[in-house]
């Protein structure tokens, strides 16, 4: 038994230099019959990202995967209002492989099943072939709002403000092009409707078959200084953007009923709370809308800010004027031992941070926004602000812990879509949901409420 066993070990082991012999000078074929030309890799971990690469041809495939666990108690809101449930949630469960197949050409796919749902987040092919050049086309982040394009692996809160989760765009379908040097980033893009589940699909495909409706398109341009783009302690964003927009087919009204609409709407700064108190609802006979920003941000060593104003002025077919919804907000967080903030200057926003100590850093963060849709034409949509505290702790390059605490402060006027949330007594002293029958003074009214919010975060 034993002259067996190492007589198949000889073989084990002259069978596979035998084959790495092959590997090396046979002609090889894929399942396609075609010959290919082979190129053996090598897997590294590079900062604990899984990553296979080639010697010679520039392949590189590596993954990209996040899982974001959270839990959120509310109180203190008004006696009269829907009563708010705690919870908690996967927030992100997120799953992508990237690659470069070539010298100048890279792709991407990423999706995310947070609680079960599938949604494709971005599908991308990217060809950086001229100097400091990107031309990429796909499913991906419109180049538009630091916030919407700082990785949710970087933000200082565990959810965006609400005028960037309610007017920033997101992913589109489109092409853009970056082009950067020093201290000036520009960027270009032409996009079209989301693709993310099987729902806005369906509208897109609805909208098609029923009512010949296109898919709407967006032009959306951005351009970035950045003094102290090349140092390490130092460095501030300073940016302007806007976006001419016409309604996409993937809103359901379009859908449903062919009328070019659109609505804009957004929760707390949470994602376990589901009401939308700030809601348009949906405004029909829409020609286009045009969207801008502007942006200061920075960081000096653990010091990082951020200040942003946006605004959207939509436009309705034969409307004497268009409405006009805004916002703001102002940021700040610093890290507490030694740590330091860095900035990506080929993206144009914030990348992961540098730990002060063998066992991490803590990140301290206060947060101050504004919302006001109530310039809406056909009827106030609410307006509203919010308080936030924070607290980051950066165990690794992997894990972290975050824990929030946010006042939301929201007048009469944020009852929800078709006015289905409560928004203040009556004269009677009874809970409306109208918000013109709320008792004066004019003060009155409005859901107000805090919440302590906490996640774990791991990144591999």
């Amino acid at each position: 038994m034993k002259r067996t066993l190492l007589f198949t070990a000889a073989l084990l082991c002259f069978g596979a230099g035998l084959n790495a012999q092959d590997t090396e000078d046979a002609v090889q074929y894929n399942q396609y019959g075609v010959k290919v030309d082979i190129d053996p890799l090598l897997t590294e971990a590079q900062d604990g990202i899984l990553v296979f690469r080639s010697k010679d041809s520039g392949y590189k495939l590596w993954l990209d995967n996040r899982v974001q666990s959270d839990a959120a108690v509310f109180f203190g809101e008004s006696d009269y209002a829907d009563k708010i449930g705690n919870g908690v949630s996967i927030r992100r469960a997120r799953f992508a492989v990237k690659t470069q197949v070539a010298k100048d050409w890279n792709g991407e796919i990423d999706m995310d099943m947070a609680n079960g749902v599938f949604e494709l987040k971005d599908a991308i092919i990217r060809y950086d072939g001229i100097k400091n050049m990107q031309i990429q086309a796909g499913n991906f982040k419109e180049f538009f709002s630091i916030q919407r394009n700082n990785s949710s692996r970087y933000l200082q809160f565990m959810e965006r403000p609400m005028i960037a989760q309610a007017l920033a765009p997101s992913r589109h379908l489109g092409v853009n092009v970056n082009w950067y040097k020093n201290s000036l980033w520009l960027s270009g893009g032409m996009f079209f409707q989301t693709i993310d589940n099987l729902e806005t699909r369906t509208f897109v495909e609805d909208a098609n078959k029923d009512f010949g409706a296109g898919a709407g398109r967006s032009y959306t341009g951005k351009i970035v200084y950045m003094p102290g783009w090349d140092k390490t302690d130092w460095g501030m964003h300073i940016a302007l953007a806007g976006s001419y927009r016409t309604p996409k087919a993937d809103d359901e009204a379009v859908a449903t009923t062919g009328v070019p609409s659109v609505r804009f709407s957004t929760r707390s700064s949470n994602s376990i709370n589901r009401k939308k108190y700030i809601d348009t609802d949906e405004i029909k006979n829409v020609d286009h809308d045009l969207l801008y920003t502007a942006e200061y941000a920075g960081y000096w060593k653990g010091l990082r800010w951020e200040a942003v104003y946006m605004a959207d002025d939509n436009y309705v077919i034969d409307a004497a004027k268009p409405s006009h919804l805004w916002g703001w907000y102002a940021q700040a967080g610093w890290l507490l031992f030694g740590g330091r903030q860095r900035y990506d200057a080929a993206g144009a926003k914030f990348t992961r941070p540098s730990r002060g100590q063998k066992w991490g850093d803590l990140e301290l963060c206060a947060r101050y926004e504004f919302i006001d849709f109530n310039g809406l034409q056909s009827g106030p949509a609410g307006a509203a602000e919010a308080y936030a505290a924070g607290l980051n702790y950066y165990i690794n390059d992997h894990v972290k812990f975050m824990i929030n605490y946010q006042y939301n402060n929201q007048d009469r006027y944020c009852n929800g879509k078709g006015n289905k949330l409560y928004c203040g007594l009556d004269e009677t002293g009874k809970a409306t949901k109208d918000f013109t029958k709320v008792a004066a003074p004019a003060g009155k009214g409005g859901v107000d409420y805090s919440m302590v919010s906490f996640r774990m975060e791991i990144d591999f």
